[in-house]
């Protein structure tokens, strides 16, 4: 049985869709970010980054999202075509680029005192913006080009569609600023993402209402929270 670290809507929630497409047994400990919990050496024992998610298993702990979805997509199937299946270049180029560069960016949207002195974060946050968005565009034309590849449960529908439900909720106080509506291919994903078996446990268990990627709301946890 694997164990999830994980705190609700972060990065984790990816990892639990994966785990939940697969059908392999998890349990999912909570990482209390308000006590912040992942700076704690337990946790730091298992994750050194200090960052959400980390996976235990048979083999020894992982971290870092795009490589626990490969790990398990590898061990699995399910989520992403294995090694030398016809796709699987272009899984794993995509895999990263969400991985490296979409949710890297996303991050400098959301924590913004990590990534710039005091002051420079405000001006800054509208390039960081205009960036994510070309992002999304991107993923979108490759989702509109190959379907097939990006079409749910590949671990791609779960990362770029949870990226999509960020952008639209947070942070709280410029919310608003990337709309869903522009990018038509990654929304049809969405739809189908929220319509699976393994989204709606995964919601429950998180709060994250009826339509999480479609017509995302604030999470609502019943433990725990987002930041």
């Amino acid at each position: 049985m694997y164990l999830l670290h994980y705190a609700p809507d972060n990065a984790s929630l990816i990892v639990r869709l994966a785990l939940e497409e697969i059908g392999a047994p998890y349990r999912a400990a909570l990482v209390d970010r308000a006590a912040r919990a992942q700076d704690a050496p337990a946790y730091r024992a298992v994750a050194p980054t200090g960052l959400i998610p980390a996976l235990e298993t048979a083999e020894g702990p992982l971290f870092e999202t795009g490589a626990i979805l490969l790990w398990l997509a590898d061990r699995h199937g399910v989520i992403g075509p294995a090694a030398g299946a016809e796709g699987r270049g272009a899984f794993l180029a995509w895999l990263f680029f969400l991985s490296n560069t979409l949710h890297a960016d996303l991050r400098q949207l959301f924590y913004p005192d990590q990534y710039a002195p005091p002051g420079a974060a405000a001006a800054r946050a509208p390039l960081m913006a205009a960036r994510v968005r070309g992002h999304f565009a991107l993923i979108d034309r490759a989702a509109a080009a190959a379907p097939a590849l990006f079409a749910p449960p590949s671990a791609l529908a779960l990362y770029a569609c949870t990226a999509l439900r960020w952008a639209q909720l947070y942070p709280p106080e410029t919310r608003g600023w990337l709309r869903g509506a522009a990018f038509p291919a990654l929304m049809e994903l969405a739809r189908a993402l929220d319509a699976r078996p393994a989204t709606r446990r995964a919601a429950l268990a998180e709060g994250l209402g009826n339509a999480p990627f479609a017509s995302p709301e604030p999470c609502a946890p019943p433990e725990g929270a987002v930041y």
